[in-house]
This record gives structure tokens, C-alpha cells and sequence, in this order.
């Protein structure tokens, strides 16, 4: 599982290295060159990260309107800007400020403490082809439409069954025992209605489901 982060930085040489680095330490990196859209992209992102200096919006409009919409969103500020004046203005919304330039090290070590301090971990979220699914909530966000795709309780126990068994093939009696907590009767359709359901809200096209597989003959799995 991997925290995603949205990443906001026109210039391209800088944001090349930033993001390539934050990728290799196992980050999902949402790197956007302006404050366009920032919005819609963090609602699936565990922390933001922006630049003081951006076309159109600067840094700090566009970390407040971040800060309104998501108010337990954590944001830290980069600026090659090193008043006293430029840092409280940044620190009025933001949880972080780190002055350019800096090194990789201790822009993932101010990353870190930021989502420990939030409570997130490189193990709070997950992408799936169009889905993230933060378990610790109970939460899965469509990521094309920015909306949660709203899952009954026996729903989100069974993608969560799965999801802790991913890439594994589990039988209709693994589920329905692990769920249900009793023994699965061999031609109950239950789970069946529930996984129906269940990719209803979840693929792009329930007939040809891509997240949620079929075995045929033994059970379901969702593919890592």
C-alpha cells in the first residue's frame, strides 16, 4: 500500500528529481506544474507538498484553498524565499516550511514526520486501476470522479478480506467463513449477490470486471 502525495512545482528540471526521488522511497507522486486543479487531485492524497512561486495562483492561495477544502490535509510549503515575513505567511495555514534549495533527505524526513504526526503511514492507502482504498477509514475513492464510493459493511469487509489476501485466490468458503464467521453451505448464493453488488460500485464496467476476478470453479481474487 503506498501514501500518495500531491506534488505541486512548475519548475520541470526540480520536479523531475523531487519526484523521481519521493518515487523511489515508495511514494506515489501526483506532480502538477500549477495550482490548477490541485483541489480535485488531493482528495485522495495523504499530504501535499507546493511551491511558493507558481504560474497563475501562487503557493499561497493555492495552499489555502487546500487547507479549507481538506482541513486535516498536511502541507508543506518550498520556497527559495528565506524572510521571516514569507515563512509566517506560509506557516498561517501550513504545518511545514522548508527553504530551496534542499537536500532529498531531509525534504522525505519532514514528509515523514508530517504523516506520523497525522497519523498516516506508507501502509495507509492503495491504488487500484481508477480506485484508492484507505482500510484505516473504510474509505475507497474513485480517483477519475474525486467522489467515495459508498460500500455497505458487508461489502467493505469482503474487498478488505481480499485485499489483505492480494493476488491470492481465495475459495467462496474463505470469504463467507471469514466474513460471516460461520460455515459456508454449498450452494448458498450470498456471497455471490454481495460480489455482484459489490463490483457494481466499484469496476468501470461491472461485466468485465478488471479489479475483482472470477475464478471459475474455486473463488475470487483481486489482482496486485
Amino acid at each position: 500500500m503506498t501514501v500518495t502525495l500531491l506534488y505541486i512545482e512548475d519548475d520541470h528540471e526540480i520536479g523531475s528529481v523531487v519526484s523521481a526521488d519521493l518515487s523511489e522511497r515508495g511514494y506515489s507522486v501526483r506532480w502538477l506544474r500549477s495550482g490548477e486543479g490541485a483541489t480535485e487531485e488531493a482528495a485522495p492524497c495523504q499530504l501535499a507538498i507546493l511551491d511558493v512561486m507558481l504560474p497563475g495562483l501562487d503557493g499561497f492561495t493555492v495552499g489555502q484553498r487546500l487547507k479549507r477544502a481538506y482541513p486535516k490535509l498536511p502541507i508543506l510549503m518550498l520556497s527559495a524565499r528565506t524572510s521571516i515575513d514569507d515563512k509566517l505567511q506560509g506557516l498561517e495555514f501550513a504545518d511545514d516550511y522548508l527553504t530551496k534549495p534542499f537536500h532529498p533527505d531531509e525534504l522525505a524526513a519532514r514528509i515523514e514526520v508530517l504523516l506520523r504526526r497525522n497519523g498516516a503511514s506508507v501502509q495507509d492507502s492503495l491504488t487500484l486501476k481508477h480506485l484508492v482504498v484507505y482500510e484505516g477509514d473504510n474509505r475507497v475513492i474513485n480517483a477519475q470522479t474525486q467522489e467515495e464510493v459508498m460500500l455497505t459493511g458487508k461489502q467493505f469487509q469482503i474487498f478488505s478480506y481480499l485485499l489483505r489476501h492480494l493476488g491470492q485466490i481465495m475459495t467462496k468458503e474463505q470469504i463467507y467463513e471469514a466474513v460471516w464467521g460461520e460455515a459456508y453451505l454449498e450452494g448458498d448464493k450470498t456471497l455471490m449477490v454481495h460480489i455482484r453488488y459489490l463490483r457494481e460500485k466499484l469496476e468501470l464496467d461491472p461485466g468485465n470486471p478488471e479489479i475483482i476476478e472470477t475464478v471459475r470453479g474455486i473463488g475470487y481474487r483481486v489482482r496486485a
